[in-house]
């Protein structure tokens, strides 16, 4: 009978995982170690075909408190950090404009 040889399991790279990113904008920027983000977004309403402005807010993590009021940030869906709170920052796409 023959042995099957078994190679060295080769490391498995990591995948990334499909989670939701969405980009929106800073609204609020009082709390510690939270943001929150406004995304707002244009659908067809379903009855009469009209192009509406749909938004919705979203509690985000911000470990280091650097994102302010004013930037557009994208986030990403994690694992529930707290009550509120199930989405973390994961880069700055602009900065805000200082006037």
């Amino acid at each position: 009978m023959s042995e099957q040889q078994t190679t060295a399991a080769t490391p498995v790279e990591a995948k990334a995982k499909n989670t939701r990113t969405l980009v929106g904008k800073v609204v609020s920027d009082k709390r510690s170690k939270t943001i929150t983000v406004l995304i707002e977004r244009r659908t067809k309403h379903e009855l009469y075909g009209k192009i509406v402005a749909r938004s919705s807010k979203y509690h985000a993590h911000d470990e280091k408190g650097e994102y302010k009021l004013g930037d557009v940030v994208e986030i990403a869906e994690t694992r529930p950090i707290s009550k509120t709170k199930s989405w973390v920052v994961t880069r700055l796409v602009q900065k805000a404009i200082v006037v």
